[in-house]
């Protein structure tokens, strides 16, 4: 037994290590801040747009109040199966439309349609957003000082808007953690921080270079293996918030975390084989997010460690009513374990959220838990498949 305890011991004991160093870097994050700029960008803010007719207009209208000149970006939406309502709607305001006819949907196909039409326009940047993204007048000037600041890649503060149900605050405090493990954790200890799959700006130049080799349902981690491949470093920003829409529904959060799953795994089967060549040329970047897509999904770990903790325990306990009185010392270490996983979930969690409605929330965990298992068993196919999330009742 005591084998079989180290063994399960040493590698959850390296996946909670890893969580709880990048939750307490977060705690030393100091946001950029980077000179006024001297020029301004030129930039194409993408909204790719799958049945999104409930909330693309007024997504696309908030950001058009950007404080930032009109003649130097452009708006351009990707409709894909949206009703001709909303695209004579969308056709109405002073932006680009385009209308998807491709039979097999998906978000990098429509990255790609939209760089195919821009082809000869000159851009500086390139913004990604989701259809439901809102966020603050002062964006694009923001991403500009970046830019003139020599950053090619960056990643915005999204979190969550509708905190109405049990399932949205969870959806929204997993964005907040992964903020600061990904993010804000990652960029204090000078490593690149990941993309979230909006609220994202690129070089242009890079990015139509790109685009073209995203095939897969999981094109954010597609693009960050790409950038880490080729040294190129992402910054955060925690002052610029991407307000998202988060799901509302069990069945919602259960697909959502389906593809997310299915887009870690199988971007880290196609990343692997680069693997030897980054470890030799010491890109630690790329060797730490090769690490972290080997993670187990978050809610698994939580559950694996605190139930070896609880089995160990009751395996000491009566081991030692049967005379071996040291047995229950075994549990000590999963105790500890267990503190330190808890510890390293509370720390990202902002302050303004840590009320009585996260206590009520927490009660959806091993529903979810079971959700996010049973999901494990149903990947085949997942990753290159276009897994559609429906938010709230919008559709």
């Amino acid at each position: 037994m005591n084998i079989i305890d180290w063994i399960l011991y040493i590698p959850l004991t390296l996946c909670v290590s890893y969580l709880l160093i990048f939750a307490i870097a977060s705690k030393f994050y100091r946001t950029p801040r980077y000179p006024e700029a001297k020029t301004y960008c030129r930039f194409a803010v993408l909204f790719p747009a799958y049945k999104e007719d409930q909330v693309i207009v007024s997504s696309v209208r908030s950001f058009l109040e950007q404080n930032y000149p009109p003649d130097k970006f452009n708006i351009i939406v990707i409709s894909d199966q949206m009703k001709p309502t909303t695209n004579k709607e969308l056709s109405s305001l002073p932006i680009r439309l385009l209308i998807a006819h491709y039979t097999e949907s998906s978000k990098a196909r429509a990255l790609r349609m939209a760089i195919d039409a821009i082809e000869g326009e000159t851009y500086d940047g390139i913004i990604i957003m989701d259809a439901d993204n809102l966020t603050i007048p002062n964006f694009l000037s923001e991403i500009n000082k970046a830019f003139n600041n020599g950053i090619d890649s960056v990643q915005a503060h999204r979190t969550g808007k509708n905190l109405n149900t049990s399932i949205s605050i969870l959806d929204s405090i997993s964005e907040e953690i992964n903020n600061s493990f990904f993010r804000s954790g990652h960029n204090v200890l000078g490593l690149s921080a990941g993309l979230s799959g909006s609220g994202m700006a690129f070089n242009a130049n890079w990015f139509r270079k790109n685009v073209a080799h995203l095939q897969s349902a999981g094109e954010d981690k597609e693009l960050e293996a790409l950038l880490l491949r080729q040294g190129i470093h992402t910054v955060y920003l925690r002052q610029l918030p991407v307000y998202d829409e988060k799901v509302e529904k069990k069945e919602a959060i259960g697909n959502q975390r389906k593809r997310w799953i299915a887009a870690q795994f199988g971007t880290l089967y196609t990343s692997l084989p680069y693997f030897p060549k980054a470890l030799l040329q010491g890109n630690l970047d790329y060797c730490n997010k090769i690490f972290q897509w080997m993670l187990p999904p978050r809610l698994i770990q939580l559950a694996g460690v605190f139930g070896f903790t609880i089995f160990f325990t009751t395996f000491g306990v009566y081991m030692s009513l049967q005379g071996h009185e040291q047995e229950w010392q075994i549990s000590i270490k999963w105790w500890i374990l267990s503190f330190a996983q808890i510890t390293a979930m509370i720390l990202p969690i902002p302050g303004e959220m840590l009320n009585r409605r996260l206590l009520l929330s927490i009660l959806q965990l091993p529903t979810l838990t079971i959700t996010t298992i049973k999901n494990l068993f149903k990947l085949k196919g997942a990753y290159k498949k276009f897994i559609h999330t429906k938010h709230g009742d919008h559709e």
